[in-house]
């Protein structure tokens, strides 16, 4: 199965696990899964770790250091965004106003791949959600 994890998840799967829900957790653990991630993941956490400014997220080391050893520990794939991906953003409702979550959105159709997210924002787009 490949699976494109949201930023929350990539988050909690560092830093947090038990918020996943146990099947979603356990299809990014299996060895036959192909877990993705896109840099709009890194995109936000590196604009939400902002060091220069307010912080919103807090995470141990650099964005930097915070993503490769994830990347590294979960042995995820980075899914690059394609010039595809971002046009299938001018398709889009406004259902949802997140730009990263509507390039992670864009990227989960076109690749026609579930994503891991808990935000119900996701559903109206038609998107496959996999968070039970």
């Amino acid at each position: 199965m490949r699976l494109l994890l949201d930023t929350c998840t990539f988050i909690w799967l560092s830093i947090d696990p038990q918020q996943i829900p146990h099947n979603t957790y356990a299809t990014i653990l299996d060895g036959d899964s192909e877990v993705l991630l896109s840099p709009a993941v890194a995109w936000e956490i590196a604009i939400k770790t902002n060091r220069h400014g307010t912080s919103a997220l807090q995470i141990a080391g650099t964005p930097e250091q915070f993503v490769a050893e994830a990347i590294s520990a979960y042995r995820l794939t980075v899914l690059p965004i394609a010039m595809n991906h971002a046009l299938k953003v001018a398709s889009f409702e406004q259902h949802h106003r997140d730009p990263f979550d509507r390039m992670l959105i864009a990227q989960a159709l076109v690749e026609d791949i579930p994503i891991a997210a808990p935000d119900p924002a996701f559903a109206p787009y038609g998107v496959k959600l996999l968070w039970s």
